[in-house]
């Protein structure tokens, strides 16, 4: 039950050398021509912060803090054997979970590249968990066995979506209450005392959700530093590229982009993208649900932070449209050199969104019919339209 999207590369392609024709200046308008040229600089200008700042960077932090939720559920499963309190070890591993799913969050808006050709968003964040396997799987001496032999390279490998993830060790994580038969979230630290399977089973997924986080870091930056490295090398994971560089050096050889317009309207499709699977899907079936499947489309059902969730992929669109650190150049410098008053618009579309979204409180147990989750449906639908429409429209001016 992910959302799935499909990024058309060659569709991308196509439209970037049709776009480098339109560009080369052979219309004979020379002051046409500079404008063009101006465009591509100032593009070019955005493309180098975006990537380092913006996405690397996220990345970055991401897998840090999935090292760091590692260290922790290796630190509780070494309790449980020990026969050791580990409480305060599940709260700060709720911590943990926490911050290091702000930043994937925060990186939704660049979901094409790697995360989408390597399959590496619905392996790290499907819902709903599928519980009977996991119940199986918890309940089989050899696979668990073999989970604690090999680790996350065997969850990653051999276990389906559902079972792994984000989402599987929230599970664990958070505390949960039986209501109508269903499992419904408080957000609380969970309280139960975990079996050595339970362990052994958080272990394996965070070790592969680190090592998944670690290989975005390495497919964009084109490599990570001496621990990363290693623990890549160990899980014989790694694709030798820098995607990075297809957009920081559009229209070179090698570059995916034919022109810096082309690595402009990639990232905005990504802010559409984003903002579309946030109103349609991630608020929109639960806020409409008539069905057990769209009731339980909730994102982040045990941690209660399904609009921390949704605001965080927001501000994934700020940090790509407008940088993520002051000064940085941006795709919305140049669109506003172009049309002040349409910049002025995103920025108050994204903000607007992103207040209309922290307003819903209790998402997880109140979205069906919620007028302030229509409401933040409908602020969030107008920041895809304007980007998808008018953004993008200027960018192929």
């Amino acid at each position: 039950m992910k959302k799935v999207f499909t990024y058309a590369l060659c569709g991308l392609m196509a439209a970037g050398l049709l776009t480098a024709c339109k560009d080369n200046g052979n219309d004979g308008n020379n002051g046409n021509q500079n404008t063009e040229s101006q465009k591509e600089q100032m593009l070019k200008a955005a493309m180098t912060p975006y990537v380092e700042n913006t996405v690397i960077a996220t990345y970055r932090s991401m897998a840090d803090e999935g090292l760091q939720l590692l260290s922790e559920f290796e630190g509780i499963l070494e309790a449980v054997d020990n026969g050791d309190d580990y409480s305060q070890l599940m709260v700060q591993a709720g911590q943990s979970w926490r911050a290091m799913r702000k930043y994937w969050e925060q990186s939704e808006a660049f979901l094409y590249g790697p995360a989408a050709a390597h399959n590496i968003d619905p392996h790290i964040d499907s819902w709903p968990l599928d519980f009977n396997a996991m119940n199986s799987l918890l309940n089989n001496a050899q696979q668990m066995a073999d989970i604690e032999a090999e680790g996350g390279a065997y969850v990653g490998e051999k276990l389906g979506y559902a079972l792994k993830g984000f989402h599987a060790a929230e599970y664990f994580l958070f505390e949960s209450e039986i209501v109508s038969g269903r499992a419904v979230g408080t957000g609380r630290p969970h309280a139960i005392n975990l079996k050595r399977a339970e362990a052994v089973y958080l272990v394996g997924i965070v070790e592969d959700l680190a090592q998944q986080a670690i290989l975005l870091e390495d497919c964009w930056a084109g490599g990570v530093d001496e621990q990363k490295t290693a623990i890549l090398e160990e899980a014989e994971l790694g694709y030798e590229e820098n995607y990075g560089n297809y957009m920081i050096n559009a229209g070179k050889a090698g570059s995916l982009y034919v022109t810096y317009q082309d690595a402009a309207e990639e990232v905005i499709a990504g802010c559409v993208d984003i903002a579309g699977e946030v109103a349609d899907l991630k608020m929109g079936n639960p806020y409409l649900s008539n069905s057990d499947e769209e009731r339980d489309y909730i994102e982040s059902p045990y941690s209660c932070t399904s609009t921390i969730d949704f605001a965080d992929n927001i501000r994934s669109i700020y940090h790509s449209y407008c940088g993520a650190k002051d000064g940085d150049a941006s795709i919305s410098e140049y669109i506003k050199t172009q049309n002040a008053d349409l910049d002025q618009q995103v920025r108050n579309a994204i903000n607007e969104a992103i207040v209309a979204i922290e307003a819903i409180e209790n998402f997880e147990s109140s979205a069906k019919d919620n007028p302030l989750v229509k409401t933040a449906i409908d602020n969030v639908s107008a920041l895809e339209q304007i980007l998808d429409e008018e953004v993008m429209a200027l960018l192929a001016e």
